[in-house]
């Protein structure tokens, strides 16, 4: 959902019930139109395959039906007669909690058996006014708010409540703390796959990083939309290079310059100086430059290389969150622009053979060069950026 102003944004993290290779939790999120983002948090009963059979058969069904304007007690019901029955504890069972946004920024939110969703306005933790009915026996909660830009959902599995039962805390933490915990880490600058990752890493820490139970965060909030620009390589027509930077400068946001050749072109360019940073934060990172008038100013192939690392991973366990986020190699920087503030992000790839590439295999560097640039793209795409590549 986006409109010239602010999009809607979706993240969550989950962490295993230890030992066991598959989560019991999932969640789902559709997008059936521009103006629709649908997001289905589901619990599936105990752990490991059954659980994730349970709980991958009612997120998607509640998801695909929701997306399809069937009413809750429609989506229940299909739900109750297509869920496999547990052997061992005769019942088919498999919480959920249903959000959905649609129009202008309208939220409803449905709950079973799951703790009960928040919201985060302005910083402060605001609890929704739910109504209950009875629904083939089970009580569903519903809600109804209009949200404005930065409202935050919170949505979360059993998990994160007994978080450290037996390991760090007795009873686990009640939501009042941990809405208290949201409330100290929130940000407008975190991401809502950020602010789950955050909030995952707490309940592990609780649980001495041995969960009891599979724990699960999502996030869905509304947010302005924030553009980022990247300059790789030169034009392959020299002549072309002053248009590709107009272009690039006239863009809005974030400006981003990537590669050495690169960097001394729109030095010249700007008519400004560049400036060599020699110290390496990571060996493996080469070190960040400055130009007046570019926000950030980096090393090319290698540092994208590593960009597309953090990417890969931001789609997968989120494992180096935390590196992403306090490093200040350029990688570091460029993955927290593109992955944590950036909605809509501008790719201006020159194609131009890398002088300083000259008695290597040209071939095989242009074509790395282009592998990255579009896996990279892919990535993004896949993260719900909106994301342009402009070749010159």
């Amino acid at each position: 959902m986006m409109n010239d102003r602010y999009i809607v944004e979706a993240g969550y993290h989950s962490i295993n019930h230890f030992g066991e290779e598959l989560c019991g939790d999932r969640v789902e999120i559709v997008k059936p139109d521009e103006d629709t983002t649908i997001m289905v948090l589901s619990d599936g009963l105990g752990s490991g395959v059954k659980a994730n059979i349970l709980s991958t058969l009612t997120s998607k069904m509640l998801s695909t039906m929701v997306a399809n304007n069937l009413s809750i007690k429609e989506c229940v019901k299909a739900v109750a007669r297509t869920l496999p029955i547990c052997k061992e504890r005769q019942v088919a069972y498999s919480t959920f909690t249903i959000i959905k946004v649609s129009g202008d920024m309208f939220v409803e939110i449905y709950n079973f058996d799951n703790p009960t969703p928040f919201l985060v306005h302005d910083g402060k933790i605001v609890d929704l006014d739910y109504s209950s009915s009875i629904v083939e026996g089970k009580t569903i909660y519903h809600a109804k708010y209009h949200a404005s830009v930065y409202d935050t959902f919170v949505l979360m599995s059993d998990g994160v409540k007994y978080a450290g039962v037996g390991e760090t805390l007795n009873f686990g933490w009640d939501l009042p703390q941990i809405k208290n915990y949201v409330a100290n880490i929130y940000s407008k600058y975190t991401s809502s796959q950020g602010l789950a990752t955050e909030l995952v890493a707490k309940c592990d820490a609780l649980y001495n990083a041995r969960p009891g139970d599979d724990t699960t965060v999502a996030v869905l909030r509304i947010r302005e939309r924030n553009q980022a620009n990247l300059l790789f390589g030169p034009a392959t027509n020299k002549d072309d290079d002053e248009m590709m930077l107009s272009l690039f400068f006239s863009k809005g946001g974030t400006h981003i310059v990537s590669g050495g050749t690169t960097s001394n072109i729109v030095s010249r360019y700007l008519n400004k100086p560049l400036i060599l940073d020699l110290d390496y934060v990571d060996k493996e990172i080469p070190p960040t430059a400055k130009i007046e008038g570019v926000d950030l100013v980096t090393e090319g192939i290698v540092t994208l290389n590593k960009v597309l690392v953090y990417a890969e991973d931001y789609l997968n366990s989120n494992a180096l969150y935390f590196d992403r986020q306090y490093n200040l190699d350029g990688a570091s920087q460029i993955a927290m622009i593109l992955l944590e503030e950036a909605t809509d992000i501008n790719f201006f790839v020159g194609c131009a053979v890398n002088p300083a590439h000259q008695g290597e295999d040209t071939h095989i560097n242009i074509k790395i060069k282009m592998k990255i640039v579009d896996e990279l793209a892919g990535l993004l795409k896949r993260a719900g950026k909106n994301v342009k590549i402009s070749y010159y």
